[in-house]
This record gives structure tokens, C-alpha cells and sequence, in this order.
């Protein structure tokens, strides 16, 4: 048997891929040694894969996202220099951000116009071909046709449009091929999504035409089953890899059609997306009747990975707080690697270490669940109830200004978080510079003409991090960084215990803010949702049971800000689709109680204004859900996509309060006048004048301070004009 392996996180072991790459943002280091520092971080990675597997591609790196290298490969996107690359990014010509399938990484969606032609403008491929000439044995990578298209935004026909990028992608094929690569590594996790037969039958003819002959191609799906794995027999590929951890229906689809004997089945068994350690000798069985139940021979199975790694962190060795709690139960990413030769291990019988390699078993609890579960949701006329109330209780203008919450975090505070944290800074003098941060903060809300303030955020390291670590039931890691998107970092909490609120979350911080101004500050808290799975989960009940004890400990959290004064707040749920099964039929079951768990954590009296906020993904397929939500105003991310997003709440003739962000806080582009402009304008156009807030697309935290001064400046003297102008139109005043 064999070992197979990708995805491996490119992060580097002490940050250096997000390090470099910022520094050049910069103007720290000049491009020269920006490439020279990410191929030295490259070259690391491989390393620790040819240490521990045998196979593995080689073309993974990215100076940003692969999405975009797929798009600028074929001259979707263009660029001559790094500069106009990272325009695409964080840039004038900057593309929106999506969420990749059901995780929290995020993509840059190229866009595809009617008449697009597809040209090879960039063989990306080719160049880390010559580059790493040590590995020249292994896979190169690709993003697959299929997955490229369908997470893109395609403004012709699909199929049409399919069908010419096959024949880009037959053209890169053979120049590959002639310049000496002998094997592929193509992803289509897309295929994992529910695809329409007229799609299959598209994918089946044009990769039985594009693939040169004597070229080997594996061929990987991940992250769910593909219902159409039997017609992926036929293709002219030596491997398919086929995700058996969230691809549970994979098996039933080898049982039912005899795989080839001709190709190899890789078989990811080593869960790519959860860090509980495997069981090494139960997924060795596991391994076995897979391999039965395909009537194939070993040298025909290839171990692997479930789905790219990039999901883990890097290692365990800096975790000794972690893993003296959890001893044993833990994997990251290149103990994934390890456990990928102890399983090969075991199935050849030259296992010397398999056995003592400590694991903890899944012991998932068996119940049976309700199809769907009651959603608590308020009816219109408790919504239209609430919106009176809550207008002569707040007494707020047309078009409130507002921000989504956090402000930016120099060096200053980040030092001052990680002293305390080490123990370096004594509380009370914690608290002291907490305090003073937010006093300034609010004194420039005020100045600068915010309806609606914050308190900034200051003592938050992260959005879920912040509550991890005040909530009873969580651990968190030192090292255990995964990347979000681009250069963007989180450290994931882990879920090891009983959810309990012991102690008070944002008060202090919120009661502050309120203290020092006679203006509203809004609360901020994490959903549950989103806290949930933006953190890995070790324990056993289902997880809805631990979505709902999350969401009755941050109701406790609420409820205490509700009864103290604070008449704004915000719940914010950006990931509500990153737990979404990728199946149709199986997404209802699960947005039931995602929106239950909302629900019960903002369940307040009708005088307290509830704000959710939500963004970098495609909501308008799961509008009918998230109007079930119990929120009051709900904002947006809107600007990259220049408002698009706002014709689906059309659809659904939405009648309660929505901030369309106006300034794409993800970019390092300043706010322009005609921007803000054009998305209020189309908000008019849909909306009821006093249900219009003005906001930014996100957080602030990542930004400077100095345009983040001048741009709120630009949008209140910008809303400021709207009010001036429809004061005499709206049909109810706040």
C-alpha cells in the first residue's frame, strides 16, 4: 500500500508565509525577497510531507488563494507583477470573498463574463514544476474545471462555458505533458454538491477528451460523497480519491458498482477537518472492508487524507498546555502525516508503533433525531411589534450610522493582550488600559458623528477565541493557527467539555463604553453557531445538543447586558453556513437547529434591538432560514459585490431593518464617495427609508487607524445628506 497526502497547511511553523507576505504589504522587504522567503517556507512543507508519505503534490503554494491562481492560469484575471496580483486580493480590482464549500477558509470568486475567452496567460504549474526539481516525481496541482466554474461567478451559459475552459485546460495539459510531467493532482471537491445530470454528462465527455494519453491523473473529492461516482470510472484517470470521514454514502456507492482494478481507490480515512486522534487499529479495519467491499487487491488502495489539511494546525509540539489536559486525544496536521504511515504500517504488518499510538474513539451518542426542530421564530406582526416599541424607546435618525464592532488593534494593545495572558501584567492594570483605549474610542465615535457606538473591542483577540476563553468547556491553543483567508489567522478552540457561562463575557468592557456617553452602545457577542464551528468539537453528543448549550450560556450573557441598560445587541453569525451540508436534502435538518440555537441565545424583551451580522458568503439560497432568525436589523457584507446580495431580500419582500456594508473593510482601499452612494441608492430602491443603516461590510480590526478615521468620516457626511434628503418621505420614524 501507499501513503498519500495534500492540503498540508503553508502557513510555516512560526508564521513566516504570513509574515513575509505582509511585510511586503509593507514595504518591509521588495519582491525579490517576498518570493524568496515564501519558496524557503515551501520548500519546509515539502519536506515534512517526503518525511512522512509517498505521495503528494507539488504546486499547492499560493501567494494568496489557488482560486485566483486558477482564474489568472487561464486569463480570467491578469496581472504583469506580485503588486497587480494582490490588486485581486486586497486591491482596487479587488474580488469578493467567499466561503470555500462548508469551511471557514475563504476564496477570491473570479468572474467569468458572457464572452470570456480562456487563454493559458500563466503556467503557474509548469514554473513550480522547474522550481522544485527535487520533487519532480510527484503530482503537480490543479483546481479542477468543474470546481473553478462552479465557484465562480459565471455571467454566461454554464455548460457553453464549461465546455471552452475544457479545452484551455486540454491545452495546458499537453504543454505540461511536453515539458516532461508525468502525473497530476486535479481537486474537484465540487463534485461532492448536488450536480445536474445535463452537468455530469458535460464532466464525463470533456474529461474523457482533455487528459493526453500516458499522463496519470488523480482525481480528488472531498468534504462529501459524490453521487455520481460510478461514471468517474470510465475517465482515463490512475487514481480517485474519495472522502470516507464526511462522504459517508461512499461506501454504499462501491457496493453497488464494481471499482476498476485498473486504477487505484485513494481512500481518505484520516479526518482532514477534526483533530480527535484516530483509533490507528479501527481505522486499519475500517481501511480493510473498504478495500473488500471494492474487490480490490492492496497494491490497488492508497492511503489518504479525507480532505485538504490545510483545516489543522501545523503541529503539536508547542502545545504542552493542551495536550497535558487532552493527552492522547490530539492530531494536527503533521501527526495526521504520522498516522498516515502507521496505518500503512499496520495493513503491511511492520508495525512496531502502531499499537502504542495513543488514541481516543469516536463513541458518537446514537439517538433519533426529529426530522427538523421547532425554530422559535417570532411571527411579522411580533417583528412589527418590536420595531414600534423599539422606535420610541431608541428615538434613532434615518439612516444610523453605526460599525459591525471591532476598531483597529495596533502593536500597542496586541502586546498588552499577550502580557496578560502570560501572566506579565497585573489585571488591574489590564483593565486600566482596556478602559482608556475604549474612552478614546468614544470620544472619536462621537467626534467623527456615529449614531450607534462600540466599545471596540480591544480585549478580544479573536471573535470566537475571546468567548472560548471565558466560557467554561473550552481549551485553547498557543501555536494552533490555521488560516482563514489570505493571511487572515485564527486559532481554533477546542470543545472538550460541558458549555457553562461562570463568569460574565463582555460586560465590563460594554457597561464601560455605556458609562462614559449619553449615546446608544450596542453589545457584541459571537453566536453560537459560529463559535461552534469555527472550533473543533471533541465531545460525543450531537451537535445540535452543544449548539444549544452554547446558545443558553451566551443567553445568560445577553439577558445581564439587556437588564443593565445596554438596548442594542449584536449576535453575530458570519459562519451560520459553515457547518451546511453540501447536500440539498440534508441541509434543512441542520439550518432547523442552527436557527433554534440563534434564537435561544437572542431570546429578549421586545424593547431590546437585536442585530446579527453576516457576510463573505452566497446567503441568498438560505434566505428562508435566515429570516427565521429573531433579529431586528441584520448587516451585510455588500460592497465588493457592489450591492448584488440586496435583489434576493427583494425577492422576499423583507420588511425589517438591513445595513448594507458600504466599505469593503477586507481591502486596503480607502472608502470612494460613488461606492457608498450607488449601494445606499439601490437600498432606496428595495427598502423602506427608515429600515436603511449605514455600516461598514466588517470588523475594523485589521485596519489603520488613519483611514479608518477618514472613510467613517466620508459615510456619515455621505448618510448624513440621505437623511437631509428623505426626512420628509419615510413612512415611520425612528
Amino acid at each position: 500500500m501507499q501513503t498519500y497526502a495534500y492540503g498540508f497547511p503553508r502557513l510555516g511553523s512560526d508564521q513566516e508565509y504570513k509574515k513575509a507576505i505582509e511585510s511586503f504589504w509593507c514595504a518591509k522587504i521588495g519582491e525579490k525577497k517576498l518570493i524568496k522567503q515564501l519558496f524557503d517556507v515551501e520548500s519546509q512543507r515539502l519536506g515534512v510531507y517526503q518525511e512522512n508519505v509517498d505521495t503528494f503534490p507539488i504546486g499547492e503554494f499560493t501567494y494568496y488563494d489557488n482560486m485566483l491562481d486558477t482564474a489568472c492560469i487561464f486569463g480570467v484575471h491578469k496581472f504583469k507583477n506580485i503588486n497587480g496580483y494582490f490588486e485581486y486580493a486586497r486591491g482596487a480590482k479587488a474580488l469578493e470573498l467567499k466561503k470555500y464549500f462548508n469551511t471557514n477558509y475563504h476564496y477570491l470568486t473570479p468572474v467569468i463574463n458572457k464572452n470570456a475567452k480562456f487563454t493559458l496567460s500563466w503556467n503557474k504549474p509548469l514554473d513550480y514544476f522547474n522550481k522544485f526539481t527535487a520533487f519532480k516525481n510527484q503530482p503537480l496541482f490543479l483546481i479542477g474545471p468543474y470546481t473553478f466554474l462552479r465557484l465562480s461567478q459565471v455571467q454566461g451559459n454554464f455548460i457553453k462555458t464549461f465546455d471552452e475552459l475544457c479545452a484551455a485546460y486540454k491545452k495546458l495539459f499537453k504543454e505540461l505533458k511536453n515539458h516532461g510531467v508525468s502525473s497530476l493532482h486535479i481537486e474537484e471537491p465540487a463534485f461532492c454538491c448536488d450536480v445536474e445530470k445535463k452537468e455530469v454528462d458535460s464532466i464525463i465527455r470533456n474529461y474523457k477528451n482533455i487528459i493526453p494519453q500516458d499522463l496519470k491523473v488523480n482525481l480528488m473529492t472531498y468534504y462529501e460523497s459524490v453521487d455520481f461516482l460510478s461514471h468517474l470510472y470510465d475517465l482515463p484517470v490512475d487514481g480517485i480519491g474519495v472522502d470516507f470521514i464526511a462522504g459517508v454514502d461512499n461506501l454504499k456507492h462501491l457496493k453497488r458498482k464494481k471499482f476498476p482494478r485498473d486504477k487505484k481507490l485513494i481512500c481518505g480515512i484520516v479526518d482532514g477537518r477534526s483533530p480527535r486522534r484516530i483509533d490507528v487499529g479501527a481505522t486499519a479495519k475500517y481501511l480493510d472492508m473498504i478495500r473488500k467491499t471494492a474487490k480490490l487487491k492492496e497494491q490497488n488502495i492508497v492511503i489518504s487524507n479525507s480532505c485538504p489539511l490545510q483545516h489543522l494546525p501545523i503541529s503539536l509540539n508547542k502545545e504542552d498546555n493542551v495536550t497535558n489536559v487532552l493527552s492522547g486525544k490530539l492530531s494536527f496536521a503533521t501527526e495526521r502525516l504520522y498516522e498516515l504511515k502507521l496505518i500503512n504500517e499496520l495493513m503491511t504488518k511492520k508495525s512496531t508503533k502502531a499499537k502504542q499510538w495513543s488514541f481516543i474513539a469516536s463513541k458518537k451518542s446514537i439517538k433519533k433525531f426529529p426530522k427538523s426542530f421547532d425554530t422559535l421564530t417570532l411571527t411579522p406582526k411580533d417583528f412589527l411589534f418590536r420595531k414600534k416599541h423599539q422606535r420610541d424607546e431608541l428615538k434613532l435618525p434615518l439612516f444610523p450610522i453605526t460599525t459591525i464592532g471591532s476598531f483597529p488593534q495596533d502593536k500597542q494593545i496586541r502586546k498588552m493582550i499577550s502580557d496578560f495572558e502570560n501572566g506579565d501584567v497585573q489585571e488591574s492594570d489590564y483593565d486600566k488600559f482596556i478602559r482608556s483605549r475604549i474612552h478614546e474610542l468614544v470620544n472619536k465615535e462621537e467626534e467623527i458623528g456615529l449614531d450607534v457606538l462600540v466599545g471596540g473591542e480591544f480585549e478580544r483577540t479573536d471573535m470566537v477565541e475571546f468567548f472560548a476563553q471565558k466560557l467554561d468547556g473550552f481549551l485553547t491553543t498557543d501555536q494552533g493557527w490555521v488560516i482563514s483567508y489570505g493571511t487572515m489567522v485564527c486559532r481554533p478552540p477546542i470543545v472538550c467539555d460541558k458549555i457553562e457561562r461562570v463568569r460574565p463575557l463582555t460586560l465590563k468592557e460594554t457597561f464601560y463604553a455605556q458609562s462614559i456617553t449619553s449615546k446608544i452602545v450596542k453589545g457584541v457577542l459571537t453566536g453560537p453557531i459560529t463559535i461552534l464551528s469555527r472550533a473543533y468539537v471533541l465531545r460525543d453528543d450531537p451537535l445540535h445538543e452543544v449548539a444549544f448549550e452554547l446558545a443558553h450560556a451566551l443567553n445568560a450573557e445577553v439577558q445581564d447586558l439587556a437588564d443593565k441598560g445596554i438596548k442594542i445587541i449584536q449576535i453575530d453569525e458570519p459562519a451560520i453556513k459553515e457547518l451546511a451540508p453540501l447536500k440539498e436534502a440534508k441541509a434543512d435538518f441542520y439550518y432547523s437547529w442552527a436557527v433554534r440555537a440563534f434564537n435561544i441565545a437572542a431570546h429578549l424583551s421586545s424593547d431590546i434591538q437585536v442585530h446579527t451580522h453576516l457576510c463573505y458568503s452566497e446567503f441568498s439560497d438560505i434566505l428562508k432560514w435566515i429570516l427565521r432568525l429573531n433579529f431586528d436589523v441584520i448587516s451585510i457584507e455588500s460592497a465588493r459585490s457592489r450591492g448584488r446580495i440586496l435583489d434576493a431580500f427583494k425577492k422576499y419582500k423583507f420588511t425589517r431593518a438591513i445595513g448594507p456594508g458600504v466599505w469593503d473593510t477586507h481591502s486596503n482601499v480607502a472608502v470612494k464617495d460613488a461606492a457608498v452612494i450607488e449601494i445606499i441608492d439601490k437600498s432606496v430602491k428595495i427598502f423602506d427609508i427608515d429600515s436603511i443603516w449605514v455600516n461598514p461590510d466588517c470588523g475594523l480590526k485589521t485596519r489603520e487607524w488613519p483611514e479608518t478615521v477618514k472613510s467613517l468620516k466620508k459615510i456619515v457626511k455621505i448618510a448624513k445628506n440621505y437623511r437631509k434628503k428623505y426626512q420628509n418621505k419615510a413612512k415611520r420614524f425612528y
